[in-house]
């Protein structure tokens, strides 16, 4: 099965464990995360969405982050003495497709998950701990 898949304003053809450059995605380097926009999915029972393909989901994991090649633009208006020179990299993001879902499906061994920040555990006083003292002297 395949999809294509719409991110950062380009589409994409993507199967399941391809690995692909995109620009760059929020999240950590080892997160999942879900890109909702479904276009195409492809297989035995091929479904074209108008413009989107309802409940079809592309699961995927950031490999890294990085930035693509320089581009230079470089301007030079001849025998008047003016020239100019910029430089620009894009962000990028290097993500690996873990599952293809179409609607009603559900992501195989949490593939679809996304990760939380895990919060920070506040310890109950126990029964057996002395009790503050609260009375006032």
């Amino acid at each position: 099965m395949f999809a294509v898949i719409k991110t950062g304003g380009k589409q994409y053809r993507v199967a399941a464990n391809d690995v692909i450059t995109v620009g760059r995605l929020s999240g950590d380097v080892g997160a999942s995360v879900e890109l909702g926009e479904v276009l195409l999915l492809g297989g035995d029972t091929p479904q074209v969405g108008a413009p989107l393909v309802e409940g079809a989901r592309v699961a995927a994991e950031i490999v890294e982050h990085t930035r693509g090649e320089k581009v230079i633009a470089f301007k030079k208006r001849r025998r008047q003495n003016s020239k100019r020179k910029r430089g620009h990299r894009q962000d990028l993001t290097v993500i690996r497709i873990t599952d293809i879902l179409a609607a009603g499906q559900k992501a195989a061994s949490g593939a679809a998950k996304k990760r939380a920040p895990k919060a920070a555990k506040t310890e109950a006083p126990s029964d057996d701990a002395p009790a503050a003292d609260t009375s006032a002297a």
